[in-house]
């Protein structure tokens, strides 16, 4: 099972820029979804929000694809893109829309037991804090071999990765992510050491 719990409002507040597009998941009834709280936080976005749409399983490319179509002119005019689900259907929104700032609202945590049904080949950690707000919406810990947070380990050769030469560099992946939307400056800020903790 999963546990998707609301990330810290006042670390939302900062990321999010008006107007705000909002995308939340009520998919696998493996995970756990906050929706009170999840609710209640949208009611205080009220006045900045352009969109909300409720789906399941939004890890599923063509049916996110085909909601995104339903609401493009919404996303269009949107600055933030705000997501409510696993680590798994935020980035496959953020794969999706390629040139918007995708957020995640919630973090992912690991219980035993079956873990939801996914067809995507994004992973999520499930470490507990979401690093996906911090680089373009690929994790970090999971797009690299190493699980490095810090940027590129030196190893990298022509965009592959020095483990796993079948499998594309994860932090040039989402240096090229931060380029389209023109955010490359958020690799330059500090990263918080991870909490192993919260795997426990």
């Amino acid at each position: 099972m999963l546990i998707t719990q609301l990330k810290p409002k006042e670390e939302l507040i900062v990321k999010l820029e008006a107007p705000i597009f909002i995308f939340k998941c009520i998919g696998c009834k493996e995970v756990y979804f906050p929706a009170i709280e999840i609710d209640s936080f949208i009611k205080e976005l009220n006045q900045n929000i352009s969109g909300n749409v409720t789906l399941d399983y939004i890890c599923n490319d063509d049916f996110a694809s085909n909601y995104i179509k339903k609401h493009i002119e919404e996303i269009t005019n949107s600055k933030s893109i705000l997501v409510f689900s696993c680590g798994v259907g935020v980035q496959t929104i953020a794969k999706l829309l390629e040139e918007k700032i995708v957020l995640t609202g919630c973090d992912t945590l690991y219980l035993n037991g079956f873990q939801g049904v996914t067809v995507q080949p994004n992973n999520c950690g499930q470490c507990g804090e979401c690093y996906l707000n911090s680089n373009g919406g690929i994790c970090p810990i999971t797009a690299c071999s190493k699980s490095l947070l810090n940027g590129s380990c030196g190893g990298a050769k022509n965009g592959k990765c020095e483990v796993s030469k079948e499998m594309d560099c994860g932090w040039e992946r989402i240096y090229r992510k931060l380029e389209k939307v023109q955010d490359t400056q958020r690799i330059s800020k500090s990263i918080r050491v991870r909490d192993y903790f919260k795997l426990i």
